[in-house]
């Protein structure tokens, strides 16, 4: 599995998130909310849709599928000067990344994920670091479309 490092400058974004866990994923529930009102969002700067992980401090010291984090649906914005109703903000700081194409149907994304943390990062220089994970979502995306793409970025630092 290949990764590009990237040293990501910060980022804001306007969504909406859920709180849920591995287990009782709630990731269709978000979307089908969120879709029909990405449009009130008026300074969107792409088109590209934010998959996003808010993990608490220390979620990936034990890992276990039952803890709570945040799930976010978002789009990146020029700024914070108009938040529709009921939508939240979003900060990404700035910082490393390790970025990986999936290929193939989003249904598949787990293997990519798989790869990523249990082949790529304990055999790399590097460690998971406290900052939001995202997936971003071109027009490449299609869902369950066997050529569909999309870049999983996954915060990094070096090891200590």
């Amino acid at each position: 599995m290949e990764a590009r490092i990237e040293n990501l400058a910060k980022k804001k974004l306007i969504g909406d998130y859920i709180t849920m866990n591995f287990i009782e994923n709630k990731t269709f529930q978000l979307w089908n909310g969120f879709m029909p009102k990405r449009k009130e969002i008026i300074n969107a700067i792409d088109s590209n849709l934010y998959s996003l992980e808010v993990f608490p401090v220390g979620h990936f010291d034990n890992f276990d599928p039952n803890n709570y984090f945040e799930k976010w649906a978002a789009i990146e914005v020029s700024s914070f000067d108009e938040v529709p109703s009921e939508m939240k903000t979003l900060v990404i700081p700035d910082g490393l990344y390790a970025v990986f194409t999936h290929k193939g149907p989003q249904s598949e994304a787990h293997k990519t994920y798989h790869s990523i943390f249990v082949e790529w990062l304990p055999n790399s220089k590097y460690t998971v670091d406290e900052r939001p994970h995202f997936a971003v979502m071109t027009e490449k995306y299609k869902k369950d479309d066997p050529d569909s793409e999309e870049d999983i970025w996954i915060p990094i630092k070096n090891k200590i």
